[in-house]
């Protein structure tokens, strides 16, 4: 009998039929809302959670805390529930309220503060009392190590060792450290991009950190490319997602999408993947849809 934490991973590959410019170039998106928590972050909180009680890092009677913009904390909420551990989530104000309601209803605090710095540094100040383990993803090795043992080879699977160019959202980077990590050591020639916003354009999930926010489990040479998208065209995309592909998932998806499109139209042959990061469900009560059809 599986356990919920057993449906964790090993989420669909799909191809996208009507987007790539071209039949020999074909675009995958790895669907990472089927995952329990309904995110591409159920993976790196699963890790840090189990590995830091496997280590003995958090004592009896501490809580856990963390800074998120949403789905680190609704997977973070829903892991520390199994384990049986409080936690409190710190987040940015603008959240939106399926976010907020869906760690609540897991039994998480929720801590609204006015910027994800902000948040970072509230949770950092209270896990110095020693009364919280902060579980840190920006810096936390688990957090990459998740795609490098899960994400990666299972997108290595899929694509029967076909993949020649990887596209993810950087937002604290865990994902795409770890998927490429792994697939460069599979084969080098694997071309790995990043997608950040442009200046000026605010996309969930997507971030481009000031040098004292810097995650510090990025490493830029492992990246090979990165590709700046405005907000605009994350929007867009999202909505031609779910109105052309019936892929229904959020903005820093539809950013991660745009960015793949680019590189499809800049080749003549090849297999895309990029990270479906969660479903457009948690975003209804955002601007994100409201003239999906115009």
């Amino acid at each position: 009998m599986a356990t919920l934490l057993d449906t964790i991973g090993n989420t669909p590959l799909v191809e996208l039929r009507h987007l790539s410019p071209r039949p020999e170039v074909r675009i995958y998106a790895k669907l990472e809302g089927h995952n329990p928590g309904g995110s591409v972050k159920d993976r790196p909180a699963f890790y840090m959670i189990k590995n830091a009680l496997a280590r003995g890092d958090i004592r009896p009677g501490m809580s856990l805390i963390e800074a998120t913009s949403g789905n680190t904390g609704i997977a973070l909420a829903m892991i520390a529930r199994l384990f049986d551990l409080q936690i409190e989530l710190v987040m940015p104000a603008s959240s939106t309220r399926e976010r907020v309601l869906t760690m609540q209803a897991f039994g998480a605090k929720v801590t609204l503060v006015e910027s994800m710095e902000a948040a970072r540094d509230y949770a950092a100040e209270k896990a110095a009392t020693g009364q919280y383990f902060q579980l840190n993803q920006f810096a936390n090795p688990d957090n990459a190590l998740a795609h490098y043992e899960t994400t990666g080879p299972e997108i290595w699977r899929d694509t029967q060792h076909q993949i020649t160019h990887f596209v993810s959202a950087m937002g604290t980077t865990g994902t795409i450290m770890g998927c490429s990590r792994f697939l460069k050591q599979q084969n080098p020639a694997i071309q790995i991009i990043g997608c950040q916003p442009a200046e000026g354009s605010c996309i969930p999930g997507i971030r481009k950190w000031p040098e004292a926010y810097l995650p510090k489990i990025y490493d830029p040479t492992r990246v090979d490319r990165l590709i700046e998208i405005s907000e605009a065209e994350a929007t867009r995309m999202a909505r031609r997602l779910a109105a052309e592909e019936g892929l229904f998932a959020g903005m820093s998806t539809g950013g991660a999408a745009a960015a793949a499109l680019r590189v499809a139209q800049e080749i003549n042959r090849g297999l895309i993947v990029f990270i479906a990061c969660d479903r457009g469900d948690r975003y209804l009560s955002s601007p994100l849809f409201d003239a999906a059809a115009s």
